[in-house]
């Protein structure tokens, strides 16, 4: 069996890029009390910028100062917030915004790329993320009176809505929870079902639903997604995905590209590039052995769908990944 892409980032922080993208005015306010906590955890922990992380699994706080080239990575299912400033994440054909107290909701596993929109030292970056526990989702909703209502069709399993006041104050309290790491099993549980308690209840909670109901189209997609990711260098044929996902060709087709954007194979070539990617980065690989490694039969195909996906040739993005994270381990 092939290893499975990395889920975790590759560079300490998520992205800028070049692209010159306005900046909107927020529309939000962030609580002074969650600004002052956050800022609290990154200093406790040395300041600067990158990755601050919380002592809870897959909590991080982020903080970005200056221009880093887009970072295309497997994004896990999880509510990706921002505090100060504003993040784009394009999947697919499909491209979304969000600013100063809002937030992005990852239904599923999916292939995309992130930017931070104009970050300087003057005016950084500030969010956090937090990866979704689907066993506690599960039993938050099962005590719920009432199931969210969902859309009656599929739509993109990434969307936008604002943090308000109650989410909000569960998030103050995550971030002092850092601060008494030997209290963090016993009220961590806690907090995060409040989270989810307004997350199901909110006016997105029957899409977040989906991720944790039996036979939905989006749990039924999931569970081809985890064989695409377990098998991303072998071929893979529709009618086998179908299989797994219980439904016909057709149908998987027509919901597969609903849910992500893009087709089963756009969504395969992704994973192969991304795991390329890190076998470059991370262990050093060649571009012929990557490329090999991860199922291309050519290092000349290979480089032209990197380039084509990325914007970039394997060997450039490489050596400029390299000297980034040489410069921020040295900051």
């Amino acid at each position: 069996m092939s290893r499975m892409p990395e889920a975790a980032r590759i560079l300490p922080f998520p992205t800028n890029d070049a692209r010159a993208i306005p900046p909107r005015v927020p529309e939000n306010r962030l609580p002074p009390q969650l600004l002052a906590s956050v800022l609290a955890h990154v200093d406790a922990l040395g300041g600067g910028e990158g990755q601050f992380p919380l002592p809870m699994p897959g909590v991080n706080v982020i903080r970005a100062k200056r221009h880093v080239p887009a970072n295309p990575q497997v994004y896990k299912p999880s509510l990706c917030i921002v505090f100060e400033g504003l993040k784009q994440i394009e999947f697919g054909d499909q491209s979304l915004e969000y600013g100063v107290m809002e937030c992005l909701i990852v239904n599923m596993e999916i292939p995309a790329t992130g930017r931070i929109v104009g970050s300087t030292p003057d005016e950084p970056f500030l969010g956090m993320t937090i990866e979704f526990d689907a066993e506690l989702l599960r039993s938050v909703l099962e005590q719920l009176p009432d199931r969210p209502a969902s859309r009656s069709h599929d739509g993109p399993s990434l969307l936008v809505t604002k943090v308000g006041d109650q989410l909000a104050d569960c998030l103050v309290r995550l971030v002092r929870m850092a601060q008494t790491p030997e209290a963090v099993p016993i009220l961590y549980p806690a907090v995060m079902r409040e989270i989810y308690y307004w997350l199901l209840t909110g006016p997105h909670g029957g899409e977040i639903s989906k991720q944790v109901m039996p036979e939905t189209h989006l749990e039924r997609v999931s569970r081809a997604i985890r064989v695409m990711r377990e098998n991303f260098a072998q071929t893979l044929r529709i009618e086998q995905l179908a299989d797994i996902a219980r439904m016909s060709p057709s149908s998987f087709h027509q919901h597969f590209k609903a849910l992500t954007s893009m087709t089963p194979v756009q969504f395969q070539k992704q994973l192969r590039l991304l795991e390329a990617r890190r076998l470059m980065i991370a262990d050093a690989a060649n571009v012929t052995d990557a490329a090999y490694r991860v199922g291309y039969e050519s290092a000349s195909q290979f480089s032209r769908e990197y380039s084509r996906t990325f914007g970039i040739s394997p060997k450039r993005d490489v050596t400029m990944r390299r000297a980034l994270l040489a410069e921020v381990g040295a900051s």
